[in-house]
């Protein structure tokens, strides 16, 4: 167990342990859509809009459990319920996703009538959300590059992997800067889709917007940390592959530090 400032961070196991209580009260700074789909047995949302009444309306004995996506997000608003005089309060290390990989659903997906209308609609069965279509396409890969963020966030909360890759090395994240739709990007980058997986010819999602002009992508990308010092198989780089002067000054803006390398 780690200790950061007056709150404590703990593990998921350990916070199934600490949920043997009854009185623990869970909160949740997911977005909304997210904890409708799946949340910890009893959870709260939590968020800026009741963060003020949250503080002021709960007595400051009352154990505390935050819970984001990763663990980031319940560090800081760890520090604000210790800032403000709460006693007991514990971050969730990984967020909710360690919580489903220590608590997993069943192995066959709980599907909302929208989310399975949309597979029917699509050619998917209901009972593999890894099938795949032509070229190599999942359900999420479809999803992404149609700019359906909705239905790209049911998927992932049913467990459909961010991972998977079809024909050509790609991934649901390089598909979704296909159709550019930054929602649907935030949703596949929170669920760790990797930002600088390399497809069979070496190209990143990073490359592909730049080499397309989509600056608004490239800008995307490189906020959640997307690395434009990476090279194709041929030699080239984001920068070298910038469309429009918007990519280039972008690109540019993070500089083009060498990559470090194991000795």
């Amino acid at each position: 167990m780690k200790t950061e400032g007056s709150f404590r961070r703990i593990d998921a196991a350990t916070a199934s342990q600490l949920l043997a209580r009854d009185n623990v009260l869970v909160l949740d700074s997911r977005d909304s859509a997210s904890f409708e789909l799946a949340h910890i047995a009893n959870a709260h949302p939590l968020s800026g809009d009741n963060l003020d009444i949250t503080l002021l309306s709960v007595p400051k004995i009352t154990p505390i459990l935050l819970v984001c996506y990763h663990g980031n997000a319940s560090q800081i608003y760890g520090q604000i319920f210790a800032d403000f005089g709460f006693k007991e309060i514990y971050s969730l290390d990984g967020g909710f996703e360690a919580w489903q990989q220590l608590h997993p659903t069943s192995a066959s997906p709980v599907l909302s009538p929208k989310l399975a209308h949309w597979l029917q609609q699509h050619g998917y069965p209901g009972n593999n959300l890894e099938a795949v279509a032509e070229h190599g396409m999942t359900p999420l890969m479809r999803s992404s590059k149609a700019g359906d963020t909705a239905i790209v966030l049911e998927l992932i909360q049913a467990g459909a992997s961010p991972h998977t890759q079809n024909g050509d090395g790609n991934h649901a994240l390089w598909l979704a800067c296909v159709v550019a739709n930054l929602d649907t990007l935030d949703v596949l980058i929170r669920a760790g889709s990797s930002l600088d997986h390399q497809n069979d010819n070496g190209a990143t999602c990073l490359m592909y917007a730049a080499s397309t002009g989509k600056h608004a992508v490239v800008e995307k990308l490189l906020a959640a940390g997307a690395r434009p010092q990476l090279k194709t198989l041929d030699d080239f780089s984001a920068l070298d592959m910038a469309a429009t002067i918007e990519c280039l000054r972008l690109l540019r803006r993070v500089g083009m530090e060498p990559l470090q390398t194991a000795e």
